[in-house]
């Protein structure tokens, strides 16, 4: 069975506009002729919150992010807040019309999450898909207790030791399916932290520990240290085990890198895209 190829971006650190910008930009240019869907490799320049779509800002602390240099910006998908720091992040675009493609978002995240199943079994970790067993961890998905999306796995999002490892959001635009995640490789707890409000230090422990019971990250449960090189040597071979394909390099012209630039900088940089109720 021949593999279909698909487009391979390796976007190194960048600003969270500029992430966020390329993500809908290639939504865009997926309904251009010819172009691939893609699968895309990225980092932060600096320690970064992402929030979701639906998702109020209140509950970050501006402050605090400016102790830690951070930087801030809304995704288009939906979810909980993300603290994107030591971390690689994928993002994969495909045609809602690629062969195979379940309808619906929770059949769509257990086909593409099969990429990054395969890329932690490469670095070798024990990985598995989070399947909610009981009403009780359903209805908790549906109502979840805190704004930090490591809180707790959802449908077909990966965990290691029974702990959450991987995070995802998706959404459905123009036709294609975007979905991108977390693979962390190391977390900081304590800034984590320190970046939400909670209404009492007590509140912010007890909220803290239960994280450490439910979450987990790559060096945490590696025998020996992993750099991010070995994560993208390790999940790029993943993605291209897990949804048989190959991947093919690309490098973006000059026109797409300014209309990334001018879409970075007119919405996703600006206070009444992030910053809105």
């Amino acid at each position: 069975m021949s593999k279909s190829k698909w487009y391979f971006i390796n976007s190194g650190k960048q600003t969270g506009s500029y992430n966020m910008a390329l993500d809908e930009c290639l939504i865009k240019w997926q309904n251009e002729e010819g172009f691939l869907p893609t699968l895309r490799f990225y980092e932060w320049e600096r320690p970064t919150v992402t929030i979701g779509y639906f998702q109020k800002n209140q509950e970050i602390s501006l402050e605090a992010l400016k102790k830690y240099n951070g930087d801030f910006v809304r995704r288009q998908t939906g979810g909980r807040s993300v603290l994107h720091h030591e971390e690689l992040t994928y993002s994969v675009i495909v045609p809602e019309s690629y062969p195979n493609m379940p309808e619906t978002v929770t059949e769509a995240y257990k086909v593409i999450s099969m990429g990054i199943l395969e890329g932690f079994k490469l670095l070798g970790l024990d990985s598995s898909f989070s399947i909610p067993k009981t009403e009780k961890d359903k209805d908790e998905l549906k109502k979840p207790s805190s704004a930090v999306c490591f809180d707790a796995p959802s449908w077909y999002e990966v965990v290691v030791n029974d702990k959450k490892i991987a995070g995802s959001a998706q959404t459905r635009q123009k036709g294609s399916i975007l979905q991108h995640g977390s693979i962390p490789l190391n977390i900081d707890v304590n800034m984590l932290y320190d970046l939400y409000i909670f209404p009492s230090e007590e509140v912010k422990n007890r909220m803290k520990k239960r994280f450490l019971e439910r979450a987990t990250w790559i060096n945490a449960e590696s025998d020996s240290p992993k750099s991010m090189d070995e994560l993208y040597i390790a999940f790029k071979e993943g993605f291209e085990i897990g949804l048989n394909i190959e991947l093919i390099p690309f490098e973006l012209s000059e026109a797409q890198e300014k209309e990334v630039q001018e879409l970075a900088a007119t919405k996703y940089g600006k206070e009444d895209w992030n910053l809105r109720k």
